[in-house]
């Protein structure tokens, strides 16, 4: 198949996006934007919010990563579930108690004006450079794929994109992507489903004969019980646990989606519907994984990481089964990109301009600087994926791990210190303890093999920040009044 017939269908994909876009976000307004009128479905939003927390890269980079760490991304996936049972029963009580349009103003609430902006700046550093890094992914592969063989640089494929998410967010907000996201996510596992059973079928194997193939070349493992190894099966776990608490529960991009649910119950259910489902959606990317490796093994194919899953669906696959990975592939990327954007713009406004607390300002003229805001962050989602593309690392999803690590550690922190004491701090210092934090997590990362030898830390270092973090927090407490 050309790539200007896939292209097409790329476009016709798209259009159906913006279809949906339109009729669910006639006659919205700010509320709508920034937290869908409080009445959202519960079980869109789940549904919706499975392919927002896989992404482009769970879908490229963790089939891909069963050559080095065979299925040990199941043991972060048990985690997961772990956090999410935190999250539904500890923090979304806590929003929905004091009726928050932004989380962060907990923080304010909690502890002052200091901690309100510096856990809000934090969220919005982290989201932009782990919702860029999951966009370049993408784009790398739509640009390899298609746009590249019709002559269109990766700058302009990038613009493409960017401009195909903010035409179909502008307006309507988390209003549109509850349902964009639902859309998209069954998309996305369609795909997934057809391409496992595809190659199955090239392989000539049922489940079980695939599982012992797997099991013969070791990549079917998933409990690893060297404590010194960074894949140790309790450090994923437990990092897993507090990944998913901070990535989902400390997080405005997938709360605001949460909170936009009319009623806590609801809400909960949401939370812990998707965390069931989606350690299954893992095992079968996992399972997929294998099934490519035993496949390059088969026809000699030398290819591994992220390029694993597009070159063999793309170069040894009937045009069809190309199709249906193009779209689930964007269908992955939409509900990470288009929610990180849409989430951004509303903490900006929100947290940092405080828009819906100047009573100077007309409905007219917060709409405008929502435009304005979200249109800006457009334009820094192309400078960060074009410096992606200058680094261009092999494993993306190793990238986004560690950058939560460094920047939800301060975060972790900061809700844990406030919901878990009663303690108040000097609020003004709390910007320099957050900043110190990382620095600190940083210098034991860099020297962790002199210091320790053969005990590795991996993705545990967002625990230790969060810890650091809190133990600043107690170094400049104040007495109670």
């Amino acid at each position: 198949m050309t790539p200007f017939i896939l292209f097409c269908f790329v476009l016709f994909y798209f259009l159906i996006l913006l279809s949906v876009a339109w009729y669910t976000g006639r006659n919205s307004n700010n509320e709508s934007f920034f937290i869908g009128n409080r009445d959202s479905n519960w079980m869109l939003v789940a549904f919706g919010m499975i392919g927002t927390s896989l992404s482009g890269v769970t879908f490229v980079s963790v089939p891909g990563s069963v050559l080095k760490d065979s299925f040990s991304y199941f043991q972060i996936s048990i985690g997961y579930l772990l956090g999410y049972l935190v999250v539904a029963f500890i923090l979304l009580p806590l929003y929905y108690k004091i009726q928050l349009t932004s989380i962060y103003n907990f923080l304010n609430d909690r502890f002052g004006i200091f901690s309100y902006k510096t856990g809000a700046s934090f969220f919005i550093l982290s989201r932009t450079l782990g919702a860029t890094a999951r966009l370049y992914l993408v784009v790398k592969i739509l640009q390899d794929a298609i746009l590249q063989n019709l002559g269109i640089p990766f700058w302009a494929t990038t613009i493409i994109i960017l401009i195909m998410i903010v035409l179909y967010t502008f307006q309507g907000g988390v209003k549109t992507i509850v349902w964009t996201d639902t859309l998209q996510t069954v998309c996305m596992i369609t795909g997934l489903i057809v391409c496992v059973i595809f190659i199955m079928n090239k392989l000539n194997l049922n489940i079980s004969q695939s599982l012992n193939a797997m099991s013969l070349k070791g990549y079917n493992k998933i409990f690893f019980t060297n404590p010194n190894s960074k894949l140790f099966c309790l450090k994923q776990i437990i990092a897993g646990a507090f990944i998913s608490i901070t990535m989902t529960g400390m997080d405005q991009e997938m709360m605001q989606k949460n909170i936009s649910v009319k009623k806590l119950g609801d809400s909960q259910k949401n939370v812990i519907t998707m965390a069931i489902v989606m350690l299954f959606v893992i095992l079968l990317f996992l399972f997929l994984g294998g099934l490519l490796y035993l496949f390059t093994g088969q026809q000699n194919i030398s290819v591994s990481g992220d390029k694993l899953f597009p070159t063999i669906v793309l170069n040894y696959m009937p045009p069809f089964v190309g199709v249906i990975f193009i779209i689930a592939l964007i269908s992955a990327l939409f509900p990470s990109a288009d929610g990180a954007i849409t989430a951004l713009t509303s903490s900006f406004c929100i947290d940092i301009l405080s828009i819906n607390r100047n009573n100077n300002l007309s409905d007219e003229k917060r709409k405008w600087i929502r435009h304005l805001v979200h249109l800006t962050f457009a334009f820094i989602f192309l400078a960060f994926v074009m410096i992606y593309k200058w680094i261009d690392n092999a494993s993306m999803i190793g990238v986004i791990l560690k950058i939560a690590a460094y920047t939800y550690g301060p975060l972790l922190g900061l809700f844990s210190f406030g919901i878990l004491t009663h303690i108040n701090i000097k609020d003004k210092f709390v910007p320099f303890i957050c900043v110190t934090s990382p620095i600190l997590c940083y210098i034991l990362d860099s020297y962790q093999k002199k210091w320790f030898g053969s005990f590795e830390i991996g993705l545990e270092l967002l625990v230790i920040n969060g810890l650091l973090t809190f133990l600043g927090l107690l170094l400049i407490s104040k007495k109670s009044k």
